[in-house]
């Protein structure tokens, strides 16, 4: 873990008669102004998230308005995702030493002009480049928002409002897509960047009112080597998992693209070992049950999360013949559950544990895409599938929270600008990873089962058949007798390749379940007193051997302890948490 020093927290001089006392945490300001601050940066969190998935419901309209191929449309949408990821790590460390008010207004501004460029752009060249830009923007919000709350709510309400984040970030894709469904259907795709730039533009006023600015002082410099290798490595590998589907796994382009990454990947580990306590992110770190349970648990269950709307848009569109929005609506029980369960979390984890909490969620997770795997059919339709998508929103909401705590638990206050960004890298990572392992089950599982149902149809039908369940349904137009025939084969076959990508998932998370029962964080990640683990020996040590620790107005004594009206107690977890740290 990084011993370096940081200053003390800068805080806008009106907000200083409001800081509360050692027991809340530093810098740590009334609760009507905290709600404030959490409504603040889940409008700006918001923003991001539509941006990723309202362009979706637009891809045939975009097509038409570009005269661009489908693997043009699915570089605008693509870019955005590979910039935000890039840059997550580098901008998350910045924010943490220039300071993070200042960092995630210029976020904001830069996001709000790519967003309103977008909006008004004349061909897919400009397009391109104001996504591009738009995620640089993102990469800037997004972790921010995350350690605005870390270090700015106190212990006992850190929880709630990670949940809460945690919450609008799983189930907020689900509500930006209905929205921009909504909106391409009563005007155009054009009007899909008025709702990041509103909710932006929102975000923006009210950050410069009442966000406070919070910054680290460093004894090391910036880790320019990790920034630079961490960037090419997550460029690397999400353009692998993107872009293998559609080129092929063995193209050179994309075997270019993983070589590229694994070797910056591996690039990053050394150079952060070498540098140590400097390192931009610390991966000795990942040793610790709390931060490399919660950091895997996210990559399963955003990755599973991502390949089930793969699965899900097909099936309700080009099975049922549902509209895009009106698909997008059958989704919105499940992202309401889930950001009802990433509420609950905070609560169940403090009865029963964090190690507990994820394990239930994960379960749930499960056996909800055991029911679509088990229940799911043509004739079933809609019905056939919701009760395997409420258990899957109950149980990742339940599992999202807790994983999210342990990881911004395990690193130090000065550095919650990087734990928020590893949170974010590990999301992107993982619904990267969801739709390319998923989206190729099912095409497998569809085109292994749809051979069989062709005989008799002619060849050029047929060839387009195989191709997807939506190609089958638009060749059916041209079929004459054979297109009932058609496109009963692609719907069940659709059915056939659904039930292989949902076992595979239940497969998968089967064995996460066994991981957190096992290597699971035992309790919530921070300890009582301090930004540190708590079950962590390496992090409980290097607390207590730290040379002062903050006192409530801001300021170190040199004894290690912290003191609040003229008292002072010990700046570490008490002994019977050494002791389960040290057990555990």
């Amino acid at each position: 873990m990084s011993t370096n020093q940081p200053g003390p927290v800068s805080v806008d001089p009106d907000d200083a008669p409001r800081l509360s006392g050692a027991d809340e945490g530093e810098g740590v300001l009334d609760a009507r102004r905290r709600r404030t601050i959490l409504l603040t940066v889940c409008l700006a969190l918001m923003a991001v998230i539509a941006s990723v998935s309202g362009l979706n419901v637009a891809q045939p309209d975009l097509a038409v308005a570009f005269d661009a191929s489908q693997s043009t449309i699915l570089w605008i949408i693509n870019i955005y995702t590979l910039g935000l990821a890039a840059l997550l790590l580098p901008l998350g460390a910045i924010g943490d030493r220039l300071g993070r008010k200042p960092v995630l207004v210029a976020g904001l501004v830069v996001f709000g002009v790519a967003s309103a460029a977008a909006g008004l752009a004349p061909s897919a060249e400009v397009m391109l480049g104001a996504r591009l830009l738009s995620g640089v923007g993102a990469a800037m919000i997004m972790p921010i928002t995350l350690a605005v709350i870390t270090t700015t709510f106190p212990e006992n309400e850190r929880g709630r409002a990670i949940g809460v984040w945690t919450g609008v970030a799983g189930g907020g894709g689900v509500l930006g897509m209905f929205l921009s469904a909504a909106l391409v259907d009563v005007a155009n795709w054009r009007w899909l960047f008025v709702l990041p730039l509103v909710l932006g533009a929102a975000a923006l006023v009210m950050t410069l009112r009442f966000v406070p600015d919070s910054r680290e002082a460093f004894r090391h410099g910036f880790d320019a080597g990790g920034a630079l290798t961490s960037a090419v490595a997550v460029v690397g590998l999400i353009f692998v998992l993107q872009e293998g589907p559609e080129r092929g796994w063995s193209s050179p382009v994309t075997m270019i693209g993983l070589v590229v990454g694994v070797l910056a990947a591996v690039g990053f580990v050394v150079q952060e070992l070498r540098r140590g306590d400097a390192a931009l992110l610390d991966v000795r770190l990942f040793r610790e049950r709390a931060l490399a349970g919660g950091s895997v648990t996210l990559l399963v269950v955003f990755g599973v999360q991502a390949g089930i709307f793969v699965v899900l848009f097909p099936f309700l569109q080009a099975v049922l013949g549902w509209s895009g929005l009106l698909s997008t609506s059958a989704l919105m029980p499940m992202a309401v559950l889930m950001m009802m369960a990433s509420g609950l979390a905070p609560h169940l984890t403090a009865r029963v544990g964090a190690r507990a909490t994820m394990a239930t969620g994960i379960l749930l997770a499960g056996a909800g895409l055991a029911l679509m795997a088990g229940i799911v059919s043509v004739d079933g339709g809609y019905l056939s599938v919701l009760p395997g998508m409420l258990a899957m929103g109950l149980g990742m909401g339940l599992a999202m929270t807790p994983s999210t705590e342990a990881i911004t638990g395990a690193l130090p206050r000065e550095r919650q600008g990087v734990a928020s960004a590893l949170n974010d890298v590990t999301r992107e990572f993982g619904t990267a990873l969801g739709v390319a392992l998923l989206g190729a089950l099912l095409s497998a599982g569809y085109r292994g089962a749809i051979d069989s149902r062709l005989a008799g149809v002619p060849d050029g039908p047929a060839d387009s058949a195989r191709e997807g369940v939506a190609n089958a349904v638009e060749a059916a137009n041209g079929a004459g007798p054979y297109a009932q025939e058609l496109i009963r084969a692609a719907r069940q076959s659709f059915v056939d390749g659904w039930q292989n990508a949902m076992w595979a998932g239940v497969a998968v998370m089967a064995a996460l379940f066994l991981y957190v029962l096992v290597r699971g964080p035992l309790r919530p990640a921070r300890a009582a007193e301090g930004p540190h683990l708590a079950e962590s020996p390496h992090l409980a040590e290097s607390a207590r051997t730290a040379e002062g620790t903050r006192t409530a107005e801001g300021t170190r004594t040199a004894e290690g302890t912290r003191t609040a009206e003229g008292t002072s107690r010990p700046a570490g977890p008490d002994a019977s948490e050494r002791a389960d740290a040290t057990a555990s």
